[in-house]
């Protein structure tokens, strides 16, 4: 059987077991020829295509509950659940998903975007269908790719071994997430996989024993290669496995490229009841060369050749993106002051802090999927008298938001925060969009929170945040950019909460920004003849500028930003201008991101939708409504 003639899993529970090697085969070829000219994550999904054959082969999806971490390791998932045909769409405006989402498919058990979640989701499905009286629903929750670094994943396997729910967790172990696993659990891990001595008695054990299906005997077998490998790891490793102590019965590692074997293990714990952890072993990138020398590179290579497997260069003069020009300026700031440190939570590559390990490895931390630990370890450090910078993807931080209240807040910790992809991040869409930073920060006290218009802004928001006596500061900036050839221009300190005015115009409108979107106001100025001015920070608001605008007055005052309107920096400059300046209030126009999750797309298009482009600025300014 072709690929093509596999419409969902029962199509594939029809072919023998010999034949299932072929199917992977193709499905690995078609996820390398379709990412080849529509960028996706790659590595990740072509580690794990064994994987997923013999999950849909001996699980009855989508009955059985099938939980993917983080996500994107569920490529060949979708194109074997229905949606082969419209795999190419994959991460494109109106397209399938990056990432499993529930109202895609009804293969998607649960929505995943951000990592560690898949144990919790999973086992609060099985104790449900237990509640139900569903004693035969089998819940598989497949974790990997780092996220057992992630802290939820350790509170959820803690719950696990107390339910004794009827859960499966396999630990896809490839010692990568984006960049290279941390950490002692990745050590522990490596010690178990890289064992010869058990993995050669482990090996031998499973040859021995009875190898029957079914029945007690089956059992019975199952659960004495469990106890032996045990007593093996035990011997040949040294110490108790970390699972088992926690109540959950461990079996592995295995080849999580032998398909048979996996299809073997699976059928046998598909029956046994209670929770289990299978420990697989893949290669992230597998089958193609160059991902699996460089699954950093290759987590989302964007376009590549797909027979030749090299990437395809971007055209020459590219301008840096914003991440480049934070990397390169903390390590300006740190080698002059030798109290900062750099800070993330495993997107050492995706931020640029890579530039500063490189450079200072000793002040550089990379400390795993674990976004509140990474914000009270800054703290640690800032109390210390270090001057940690903590860069976290916008979306993420949000995983640490009593953290960053009660740990640094409450405390007035010197702690800088650089929420990398803030604002609309396209593709990646509505897990990754970075879009409530601004309104769930607003009403924290004591912080300092600002967004450059420019790199040279964001320069200079650096430079002021490091700066003694400064308190907890949070710049936030996008993904990407445009950045000017003279980006590296001298660094200036900069006052807090002052905010500044771009333009002077003639007309009766003022355009009041916050972060790069002030740029579409900017163009858009020009056109209509309208003042601008740059706020710079949210917190502390520049009140005596508002007062200024209110004085002017202006017939039409547009708020423009690139976060959620409820709560965000329009309704800030709305609620300061309506109890200070009652009459100046019915001018003002909010755009924003509306009270709806924003779909992934090209970042133009959602803008474009979400009405805070150049187009709705304009219409902003020139309609009466």
């Amino acid at each position: 059987m072709k690929l093509n003639e596999i419409d969902s899993p029962a199509d594939l529970r029809r072919l023998p077991v010999d034949q299932l090697q072929a199917v992977a085969d193709e499905l690995r070829e078609y996820i390398i020829d379709t990412l080849a000219t529509h960028p996706g994550h790659l590595a990740s999904s072509l580690g794990v295509v064994e994987l997923t054959v013999a999950l849909h082969y001996v699980f009855n999806t989508p009955d059985d509950r099938l939980v993917w971490d983080v996500g994107h390791q569920a490529y060949a998932h979708k194109i074997l659940t229905g949606r082969r045909e419209r795999f190419s769409t994959i991460r494109t405006y109106g397209g399938l998903s990056g990432f499993p989402k529930r109202s895609e498919s009804p293969y998607d058990a649960f929505g995943t975007g951000h990592s560690s979640t898949s144990v919790s989701a999973a086992l609060g499905m099985a104790v449900a269908s237990r509640l139900q009286g569903n004693s035969q629903r089998a819940h598989i929750a497949v974790i990997g790719d780092g996220a057992l670094t992630g802290g939820q994943a350790f509170e959820a396997l803690n719950n696990v071994g107390l339910s004794k729910a009827n859960l499966l967790v396999i630990l896809n172990d490839n010692g990568i997430s984006i960049d290279k696993a941390v950490g002692g659990l990745n050590e522990y891990l490596t010690r178990i996989t890289a064992s010869r001595r058990y993995n050669n008695l482990k090996a031998s054990i499973w040859r021995k024993l009875d190898g029957s299906r079914g029945g007690r005997r089956h059992d019975r077998s199952l659960g004495l290669f469990q106890r032996l490998t045990q007593t093996a790891k035990t011997v040949a490793v040294g110490g108790s496995n970390l699972f088992e102590s926690l109540g959950i019965r461990y079996f592995g590692p295995v080849d999580g490229h032998d398909l048979p074997q996996l299809v073997d293990m699976l059928q046998r714990l598909r029956d046994l009841e209670g929770p289990k952890l299978l420990h697989i072993v893949t290669t992230k990138g597998k089958g193609l060369r160059q991902a699996e020398e460089n699954p950093v590179v290759y987590h989302a290579p964007g376009r590549f050749d797909a027979h030749t497997g090299n990437q395809i260069a971007a055209a020459p003069g590219q301008p840096l993106k914003y991440q480049e020009v934070f990397g390169h300026t903390i390590i300006e700031l740190a080698e002059q002051n030798p109290a900062i440190v750099g800070i993330t939570p495993a997107m050492a590559t995706g931020c640029s802090l890579n530039l500063m390990m490189e450079r200072m490895p000793d002040r550089t931390f990379d400390v795993g999927i674990a976004e509140q630990h990474a914000v009270t370890f800054a703290a640690g450090l800032a109390a210390a008298g270090m001057v940690p910078f903590c860069n976290i993807y916008s979306s993420f931080a949000q995983r640490a938001y009593d953290q960053l209240i009660h740990d640094v807040a409450l405390q007035g910790l010197h702690v800088v925060f650089c929420l990398d992809r803030a604002g609309l991040v396209g593709d990646d869409g509505p897990t990754h969009h970075g879009v409530f930073d601004l309104a769930a920060l607003r009403p924290v006290p004591g912080l300092t929170v600002c967004a450059p218009i420019d790199e040279h802004d964001l320069r200079h928001m650096m430079y002021t945040a490091q700066l003694p006596s400064q308190g907890p500061w949070v710049i936030r900036y996008p993904r990407g950019g445009s950045v000017h050839p003279d980006w590296q221009l001298p660094m200036e300190a900069l006052e807090p909460g002052r905010g500044r005015q771009l333009r002077q115009g003639k007309g009766e409108v003022a355009f009041v920004t916050l972060g790069t979107v002030g740029n579409d106001a900017l163009r858009v100025a020009d056109e209509v003849d309208a003042s601008v001015f740059d706020m710079r920070f949210l917190k502390p608001l520049d009140t005596a500028l508002l007062d200024r605008i209110a004085a002017d007055g202006y017939r039409r005052i547009v708020t423009v930003e690139d976060g959620v309107r409820n709560g965000g920096f329009g309704e800030a400059v709305l609620a300061y201008l309506a109890e200070h300046h009652p009459s100046v209030a019915a001018a003002v126009r909010i755009l924003a991101i509306p009270d709806q999750f924003v779909t992934h797309g090209p970042v133009a298009q959602l803008k474009h939708d979400c009405r805070i482009d150049a187009d709705a600025i304009r219409e902003a300014a020139t309609h009466n409504s």
